[in-house]
């Protein structure tokens, strides 16, 4: 008698371990579903769409620096133009005299 009881307890566990296993299963599902719905109402973009956007950031970011690195030096450039002293004018020059005539 002791040995069916046992097998009957082991049976009604075994059940009730594979009922939850059941429930946990269409839990996740059920999880699953809700999360792709909420991500569709909010317009979540996807895995690809923001790789994307960061590899287009990444290259604004590059070329922004360069861009940077291309204007200081500009600006150097401009401030040692401005402190050099200004050129006096060239004097201009007296015609030469007309050459003299051999008659």
């Amino acid at each position: 008698m002791r040995g069916k009881v046992a097998d009957d307890l082991a049976g009604v566990a075994g059940g009730a371990f594979s009922a939850l296993a059941g429930l946990r299963r269409e839990l996740g599902e059920l999880v699953r579903s809700g999360t792709d719905e909420m991500a569709q109402r909010l317009a979540l973009a996807s895995r690809e769409e923001v790789d994307v956007l960061r590899d287009l950031l990444d290259r604004a970011l590059a070329e922004h620096a360069a861009l940077e690195a291309r204007l200081g030096a500009l600006e150097s450039r401009i401030a040692l133009l401005e402190t050099r002293p200004e050129p006096k004018p060239a004097r201009a020059q007296k015609p030469a005299p007309p050459a003299a005539e051999e008659e």
